[in-house]
């Protein structure tokens, strides 16, 4: 048993360097480890014979090394495996397949239909949608689903600990995250997670802090929380879960930014506030009062426009300050697509922060990963395991919880 414990770990030492490194030789590894030469080079050729790692010239045929006999180079296989990470929204689904060193290899969309009158359909067909969409982007890829050591998907509901959902929300979250084990068997280790913690680890990854939530705000609020290092989850999946904010004075429902600027933008228009010829009333005319359409006729000087964007910061603050009053973090990441055209809304929101009324409070940015931050984090999320744990995961392939 010690031998085999003993080998094992060389293996995953010099694995940590490989992933590290862009090349190493077996002295980088003795450097980090004390590790002696043989069992580092011993290593070596077995990693370089499961295919984890490649043979380069030696270091005096790249220029690097002058005299005595030359050494050995080394660099990670990055694709020696691959991982899946997959967004499943209300009506379209996206996955990307990435190398081992993170870089995107393929992308691929599918539409959904939601079918609110049959649940045991829709979930047949948002099950059937993700498998066609990873299908269709591993073979974009030129690779096939024995290549993946972890598929993670991001779905609009509370994970557990084991990839579960609760029986709440009238159902809709379980509609959100049906199961996707069985469909995707043979994909890796398969991960669920909440879209709004694979925002926040995607933001992690990008130098985000030790402290800070990631606020995808779209439609509704949902916070991915990481407060002293450690993504906050709960028993139930459901921190980060802005429901409290229907008990907000002044917010009262979880509706994101995208969402409560439609319903403010209607009620203007029904009671009758847009002025005939000004600009919010000309793009009434011609389109819907979306969220993009009302930045547009504020960053144009209209009034009520302007007025909306001013209840949006304000909402967003009040938000805030409910997360800063319970987890003391340093920032709030705006997240998602909606995060750069909503500039005023979050300009407007640190003014009311640093107005006084609370200390400390955080910082409210736009994070600059745009549409594609659950993805991001999707495939962050499997490279993640892959590292922590890359022999157990390429030699068995198992299922692993969400935490």
């Amino acid at each position: 048993m010690l031998p085999d414990l003993l080998r094992r770990s060389s293996l995953e030492t010099v694995l940590d360097v490989a992933f590290a490194e862009q090349a190493f030789t077996a002295s980088t590894v003795m450097a980090r480890t004390g590790h002696t030469r043989s069992t580092v080079l011993t290593a070596c050729d077995e990693l370089v014979r499961l295919g984890w790692i490649a043979e380069l010239d030696d270091a005096r045929a790249a220029g690097e090394y002058r005299m005595g006999r030359p050494a050995k180079r080394y660099e990670l296989r990055r694709t020696a495996g691959v991982v899946v990470g997959a967004d499943v929204g209300q009506s379209r689904v996206e996955a990307v397949v990435a190398d081992l060193r993170g870089a995107v290899l393929a992308h691929a969309e599918e539409p959904v239909r939601p079918d609110f009158d049959d649940a045991d359909r829709d979930a047949r067909d948002r099950r059937a949608a993700v498998l066609r969409c990873v299908t269709r982007a591993l073979a974009d890829a030129g690779h096939a689903a024995s290549d993946v050591l972890v598929t993670t998907i991001g779905v609009a509901a509370p994970v557990d600990a084991h990839g579960r959902s609760p029986n709440e929300d009238d159902g809709f979250w379980h509609r959100m995250n049906p199961g996707f084990e069985d469909v995707l068997a043979g994909h890796g280790a398969i991960v669920v997670e909440n879209d709004a913690n694979l925002a926040a680890i995607a933001e992690r990854a990008r130098g985000a802090g030790d402290s800070f939530a990631a606020l995808l705000s779209g439609e509704r609020f949902g916070t991915g929380l990481i407060v002293d290092g450690v993504l906050l989850r709960g028993a139930h999946g459901g921190a980060g879960e802005m429901r409290v904010l229907a008990l907000v004075e002044g917010v009262g429902t979880p509706e994101g930014i995208g969402a409560a600027c439609r319903t403010l933008a209607t009620e203007a228009l029904a009671a009758g506030r847009i002025a005939p010829g000004s600009v919010l009333a000309e793009i009434a005319a011609r389109s819907a009062l979306d969220a993009q359409a009302v930045f547009a006729a504020a960053r144009d000087g209209d009034e009520v426009a302007l007025q909306i964007v001013d209840q949006l910061g304000e909402r967003l603050a009040k938000a805030t300050i409910v997360l800063a009053s319970l987890l003391d973090i340093e920032r709030v990441y705006v997240a998602g697509a909606i995060a750069q055209p909503a500039a005023a809304v979050i300009a407007r929101a640190n003014a009311v922060l640093g107005s006084g009324a609370f200390r400390p409070v955080p910082e409210v940015v736009a994070s600059a990963l745009g549409p594609d931050v659950v993805l991001i984090g999707a495939a962050q999320r499997g490279l993640d395991l892959v590292r922590a744990n890359p022999l157990a995961l390429s030699l068995t392939g198992r299922s692993v919880s969400a935490s």
